[in-house]
């Protein structure tokens, strides 16, 4: 059992949130954990965040000991149109890797050729976004929306792991809503189309980031699937990490 940490950026005292890391990696026993064919060290992993997880703060937290760094999340789409910012999101450093790209779109085929793209880039991972709970991404049928498609959302990962070079992983919620939790469902989904490892956010989309993350369907999905998962929401310390492990 992997888990993401979610490290708060106070952008007047930059160190400081970051400082501990370290401390809490050899707290959880540095346990190794091997995706596809990537080992990492251990397996306390940065979560991507938008507008959060750029080079500098990926670098700062990999000095400190955690074991996989992810990118913001890119649009498919902005790689495939050449968008400058787009490609600028996917550039990874040698001092923070190995280091995943996180992906979104909705479009089997041209998730399939940036995938195939990134082959050739310093990613040691993709990572398909199935989670964002954000309007502009759900509206155009991306994200988390994706959850309410099943069918869909394993083209696009039957499509990307085909095209890949390089090991897939997908990130998901618990569901859109409490009405439509379907975790588990996506989650076999995922492994059986070519997924290496998945992610769970113990948190329905209608949650976006508020209220308590349901650690219980992480356990779920733990036991459904025999790939890696990891454990995703209200990990801020190692206290934090230390109960997700032992509930999970």
């Amino acid at each position: 059992m992997s888990f993401f940490i979610k490290i708060k950026y106070n952008i007047h005292k930059p160190g400081l949130q970051v400082s501990s890391l370290r401390f809490r990696s050899s707290m959880l026993g540095g346990l190794k954990v091997r995706i596809g064919n990537v080992t990492l060290a251990n397996n306390i992993f940065l979560a991507p965040m938008a507008g959060v997880t750029d080079m500098p703060f990926r670098i700062l937290c990999k000095e400190q000991g955690c074991a996989l760094v992810y990118t913001e999340m890119v649009s498919a789409k902005g790689i495939h149109y050449n968008d400058a910012k787009s490609r600028k999101l996917t550039r990874i450093d040698e001092r923070e890797k190995p280091a995943a790209v996180q992906i979104f779109g909705s479009d089997p085929a041209i998730m399939a050729d940036i995938a195939e793209k990134l082959g050739g880039s310093d990613a040691a991972l993709i990572d398909i976004n199935m989670g964002c709970p954000t309007p502009k991404i759900t509206r155009n049928g991306e994200g988390c929306a994706l959850m309410r498609n099943p069918v869909l959302a394993g083209e696009i990962i039957a499509a990307v792991s085909k095209a890949s070079s390089k090991p897939v992983t997908v990130k998901i919620r618990k569901g859109w809503d409490e009405s439509s939790v379907n975790a588990v469902e996506v989650a076999r989904i995922a492994e059986e189309n070519g997924a290496c490892a998945i992610a769970v956010h113990g948190r329905t989309r209608e949650q976006f980031y508020g209220g308590k993350a349901d650690w219980d369907i992480i356990r779920q999905v733990k036991r459904a699937v025999s790939i890696p998962v990891i454990g995703n929401g209200d990990v801020f310390s190692p206290g934090d990490a230390r109960r997700m492990l032992e509930q999970t």
